[in-house]
């Protein structure tokens, strides 16, 4: 088991989660906006982070 792509894959459930709950708080239009604009910045750095480990990683066995 590569520890890379495990990692990788971590990364990125971890910025699909912050992606759907700042998507979520933004529709139910709650006032902290500051706060959902960091949890987004972070959720697409994580997301796109995993996504380039998980495919840059190559298999070796």
């Amino acid at each position: 088991m590569n520890v890379k792509r495990v990692f990788g894959t971590v990364l990125t459930i971890l910025g699909i989660i912050a992606l759907i709950y700042t998507g979520y708080e933004l529709i139910n239009k709650s006032t902290a906006y500051t706060t959902f604009i960091v949890v987004g910045i972070i959720g697409l750095i994580f997301f796109f982070s995993g996504i380039g480990l998980v495919k840059n990683t190559k298999d070796e066995s």
